[in-house]
């Protein structure tokens, strides 16, 4: 099949698009390289503003896709909320304009857990309501909601994935995590233990969890990868549309986290406690059975030590992440 990938220079998308060229698939990836990196990926690929409706339909005038794989979005919760325009502009109008002229296309759709909003429960599943408490959250669910009208109105299947906290690397090395403004855990402690970074703070250490250290469900990007592909294997073969949970079922503490670094890395993680975050749940974990059950999907990386090994190795590797 001939498929079509945008962001697929980030971390997630440019996962995806080497999965399915190894499994035989046809891959053209877009992106607007504003947060992805052209060294993630080494196909067929075309640098392209999706907010250009009138470019982005020229390029596809002349192309069939067999499906869209949708990753292209601004991702940071705190930037969201200072910026609440620019999220609902980047995240919810370049759908609109593939949407458009990709009529009958079957789209998987990168969603995210934080449509959950503050979720009454410490494990999620998909008929929690949508209660999204900041804008990146708001536009992820309303981008759903412009799937599942699309699919209401007879123009194409979709599924949505919510993931939960993608972590990890190739095995081999080769790709991994960069972000700039680095945000996510995994990263900030092995920058803090291998001294390329700054000491880590610790957002509370006072929950009500097992250490006191807020527990989260992490993902490993080659289960992510494999759950887009099984997604979008369901709408070929005529699946229902719907959303998804893609997580281990497995929650980490901030604490085990820090100890599995210091472990692959064989140095301390250097960290002080700070103040809790508002919006912060103490526990965050998904209910992934119903990718079981209709995706055929399970996440393989359920080890977390393993998974922080191989994003201790890319770091080592790459000390300055794709520049290096």
């Amino acid at each position: 099949m001939k498929v079509l990938v945008t962001g697929g220079c980030g971390y997630i998308g440019s996962a995806t698009a080497r999965l399915l060229r190894r499994r035989g698939h046809e891959v053209e990836v877009l992106d607007n390289l504003s947060e992805g990196h052209r060294a993630a990926w080494d196909g067929p690929f075309t640098e392209l503003e999706l907010l250009d409706r009138d470019a982005l339909h020229g390029w596809l005038q002349a192309k069939q896709f067999d499906g869209l794989i949708h990753f292209a979005a601004r991702a940071y919760v705190g930037e969201s909320v200072l910026q609440p325009e620019r999220y609902w502009r980047s995240n919810v109008v370049p759908l609109i304009h593939l949407t458009e002229a990709l009529e009958g296309v079957p789209i998987v759709f990168s969603s995210t857990c934080a449509v959950y909003g503050e979720p009454p429960v410490d494990r999620l599943d998909e008929t929690l309501p949508k209660a999204p408490i900041n804008p990146y959250g708001a536009t992820k669910a309303a981008a759903e909601r412009l799937l599942s009208d699309r699919d209401g109105a007879g123009h194409g299947k979709y599924a949505a994935l919510r993931y939960f906290n993608a972590a990890g690397a190739e095995e081999d090395g080769s790709h991994g995590e960069d972000h700039d403004p680095e945000t996510h855990l995994i990263p900030l402690a092995v920058h803090a233990a291998l001294g390329l970074g700054k000491a880590l703070t610790v957002f509370g250490n006072d929950w009500p969890t097992p250490d006191g250290t807020c527990v989260r469900d992490y993902i490993h990007i080659l289960d992510l990868a494999e759950a887009h592909l099984c997604a979008l294997e369901r709408l070929w073969q005529g699946g229902d549309s719907g959303q998804w949970n893609v997580g281990t079922g497995r929650g980490a503490s901030v604490l085990e986290v820090i100890q599995a670094v210091e472990k692959a890395a064989g140095r301390p993680v250097p960290w002080s406690p700070g103040p809790r975050r508002a919006g912060d749940p103490p526990f965050l974990v998904a209910n992934a059975d119903k990718a079981a059950k209709d995706l055929g999907w399970k996440a393989q990386w359920t080890d977390l030590d393993a998974l922080v090994a191989t994003a201790v190795a890319w770091h080592q590797s790459h000390p300055a992440g794709y520049s290096s």
